[in-house]
């Protein structure tokens, strides 16, 4: 009998495989798609010879995240490449704001805003493993951090309200950290997406966003290799339709929505949890389109050549007025697009000469729209020539996104809306928001804290919870990734 069932291969379904074989116990993955790996996974979408990756593309958490500082990935093979540029937000006219991995020139290319930008992110980057601990903590018991946790709280306040527009006085700044604050999918003022720029702005500027070798895939490969060597196994193609073939596990783990754990468990969950589950609200959506190009992109701005991660959407204002109409259900006149190009890093994505280009643009929830021309003339605007390039593209309508991937309803690739409340409480107001009302049965997607991103948290977390609670293993998951502690009961 296998004693752990994981429905789910994305990064935190895995990582809690992982922790759960080390301790030695029996482990299955189960995943619908033919190929593992949920958000970390890499394929042909264009032309062959032509490596997208399907979900995420860059990984700012990669190196930086407790989950994988303890595993290690690079030990594991997995070559992490470093942009020297970790991402450019380009203005019209020829210039673009660049977070260069070091601090420093990033506040030398920002002029009179760089004393600002080192006051922001400074403090923030010199104690940055803490700053991570914080935002990856469960949000039940943060860790003792209180003079990191103050820094990052008072510049969560200030940037979230009116006296973030005080602290720059020219155009570029405020449009970087917008930039990186409208990954959230929401308003760049709001605490969440606020939260996420405080973050992934500080590990620009402390290890860099990192860019696997070959693509996103090696993570998941990385972590697969991990579960079987320790006697696990993960079977692909295998959609779990019924909670009853489940049933013989001591554990269950659900790398999957909310909507999926109750199209699966259905009666078997109390009327009240149901109720709950159903009133979880997933958000704005993203359209996603990767190119295949004849060269690199041709942007107008210099150092943008350098960067691996782009937010193509303009000035400030511009962002914060894309969300609002996503916000309010309608597309954006010019949308935020997010861009990667690997092979600023990564020559082995596409053949000789030749490059990949992933893009995705917000758009409402449920969308089935095909905006690439949209996308394409919001690069053209800071890339002329880009049109000229594109070999072949490959779309992703929002509305099709759960085809590859159930967990993104209707395109919501943050598995569920980044609201303040759902940031907080996710995805119920429970102490335990991992554990459900099944003995044994626990949910570990990023519809749980600490949220979205290939970070491996929740299923650290939901681990910790099901080693302890089913198994009576009080050793730390940490522990035992570094292998530096038996399992211990």
């Amino acid at each position: 009998m296998v004693e752990v069932v994981v429905v789910g291969s994305g990064p935190n379904g895995l990582a809690a495989a992982v922790i759960a074989a080390r301790a030695g116990l029996s482990v299955r993955v189960l995943e619908a798609q033919e190929q593992a790996g949920g958000g970390s996974r890499t394929a042909e979408l264009t032309l062959p010879g032509f490596h997208h990756d399907v979900c995420a593309g860059a990984h700012p958490m990669a190196k930086a995240s407790p989950f994988f500082r303890a595993f290690d990935l690079a030990a594991h093979g997995v070559d992490l490449l470093t942009p020297t540029v970790s991402y450019a937000h380009p203005l019209d006219g020829g210039v673009a704001g660049l977070a260069w991995r070091n601090l420093e020139s990033t506040v030398a290319d920002l002029g009179g805003d760089g004393r600002a930008w080192r006051t922001l992110f400074g403090p923030l980057v010199e104690n940055w493993p803490d700053v991570v601990d914080l935002a990856m903590c469960d949000l039940r018991h943060p860790p003792l951090k209180i003079a990191t946790g103050i820094k990052f709280a008072t510049r969560l306040l200030e940037q979230a309200s009116p006296l973030s527009d005080t602290i720059f006085q020219g155009d570029i700044a405020p449009a970087m950290f917008s930039g990186v604050a409208a990954h959230a999918i929401t308003s760049p003022r709001a605490f969440p997406a606020v939260g996420a720029a405080l973050l992934l702005g500080t590990l620009a500027h402390a290890g860099g966003w990192v860019i696997p070798r070959g693509g996103s895939q090696a993570i998941a490969n990385a972590m697969i290799a991990d579960i079987e060597s320790h006697g696990g196994e993960v079977v692909t193609g295998h959609r779990v339709d019924d909670f009853a073939e489940l049933a013989a596990a001591r554990a269950v783990l659900f790398d999957t929505s909310p909507a999926e754990l109750l199209r699966v468990a259905g009666d078997r969950l109390p009327e009240r949890y149901r109720h709950g589950l159903g009133r979880f609200r997933y958000g704005n959506a993203a359209c996603k389109v990767d190119f295949a190009l004849d060269g690199p992109v041709p942007w107008a701005a210099e150092g943008a050549d350098l960067a691996g991660t782009l937010h193509l959407v303009g000035t400030r204002a511009e962002a914060a007025y894309a969300e609002h109409q996503v916000d309010s259900g309608v597309f954006a006149d010019k949308p935020y697009v997010l861009a990667i190009q690997p092979g600023v890093v990564d020559p082995t994505r596409a053949p000789a000469g030749k490059h990949t280009f992933y893009t995705y643009a917000h758009v409402p929830n449920g969308s089935d729209r095909d905006i690439s021309e949209q996308v394409i003339d919001q690069v053209e605007r800071f890339a002329p020539g880009f049109r000229d390039l594109i070999l072949a593209k490959h779309v992703t309508p929002a509305a099709f996104m759960p085809d590859h991937n159930a967990n993104y309803i209707g395109g919501d690739i943050s598995a569920g809306a980044m609201t303040t409340r759902q940031t907080l409480f996710r995805p119920l107001a429970r102490w335990n928001p991992y554990s459900t009302p099944i003995p044994g049965t626990y949910l570990c997607s990023s519809s749980t804290p600490p949220g979205p991103g290939v970070h491996g948290m929740s299923g650290l977390h939901a681990a910790h919870h099901l080693l302890r609670k089913r198994f009576g293993i009080v050793t730390d998951p940490l522990d035992l990734l570094r292998g530096s502690a038996p399992a211990y009961r």
